[in-house]
């Protein structure tokens, strides 16, 4: 059906058919000709026949999660609405930086190697704790693009937990060769779904920051990642 005079919602939590038919069924308690596909994620619904609170209300005490379709709003990005929607995530990487370079400055010396470690510990400390303030939503979300998170929950659930321990482990700089090869891994395989998110057109939340932050999965993700992974490879080449 056209999606003309219709709104959309993406919907995060959906796994299989069967998720579909919960959804539907609690959707069209309020709203009757509701569509819900799990290809793309979504909820369609007569324009302005109801809203996102009031959809998400049939939601409650489920695991599904909504959000307004971002595609307009993509479409319409400007460098400064790119600089506005991206703000959060550009703030805390450019701290993240310069506490990795301040903290050299006492040695009186700034290396690139001890530069990229405090930079991965530091990423991996401040992102793992924004999944932490609400996991299951992260899971919900990270499910939603990530290959192997969309097929079983308890890699979601457990994700942010392993961004946590790399960061302690780059921040006391133990078992570097380890650490850094599951890193490589890990990014790396994240980055591959992020990739085919992106190229599949799907408008879909970024959970890099868990669901504190609306912002949307873009090529920005993707240079997040393979960012990680790059260093990783580098660091293990350096040692």
């Amino acid at each position: 059906m056209s999606s003309v005079g219709r709104d959309r919602f993406v919907i995060h939590g959906m796994t299989c058919g069967g998720c579909v038919a919960s959804v539907k069924a609690k959707v069209e308690a309020i709203v009757a000709s509701a569509e819900v596909t799990l290809d793309p994620p979504e909820v369609t619904v007569p324009a302005g026949v109801t809203s996102l609170e009031e959809l998400q209300a049939a939601l409650q005490n489920t695991r599904y999660r909504l959000q307004r379709d971002l595609s307009e709003m993509e479409s319409r990005f400007s460098v400064c609405d790119w600089f506005q929607t991206y703000r959060p995530l550009l703030l805390i990487v450019s701290f993240i930086l310069g506490s990795s370079l301040l903290v050299q400055l006492p040695s009186g010396e700034i290396s690139s190697s001890e530069t990229m470690r405090y930079f991965m510990a530091g990423f991996f400390l401040v992102f793992s704790f924004f999944k932490l303030l609400d996991v299951r939503s992260f899971a919900d979300a990270y499910a939603s693009y990530d290959l192997l998170a969309g097929r079983t929950r308890l890699w979601g659930l457990i994700y942010p937990f392993i961004e946590l321990a790399l960061g302690i482990a780059y921040l006391v700089n133990i078992f570097p060769f380890v650490v850094n090869s599951v890193t490589l891994i890990v990014m790396t395989f994240s980055a591959i779904g992020v990739l085919r998110a992106v190229l599949s057109k799907q408008i879909i939340r970024c959970a890099c920051l868990g669901t504190v932050f609306q912002l949307p999965m873009s090529t920005v993700t993707i240079i997040e990642d393979t960012g990680m992974a790059v260093m990783a490879a580098l660091a293990l080449f350096m040692i």
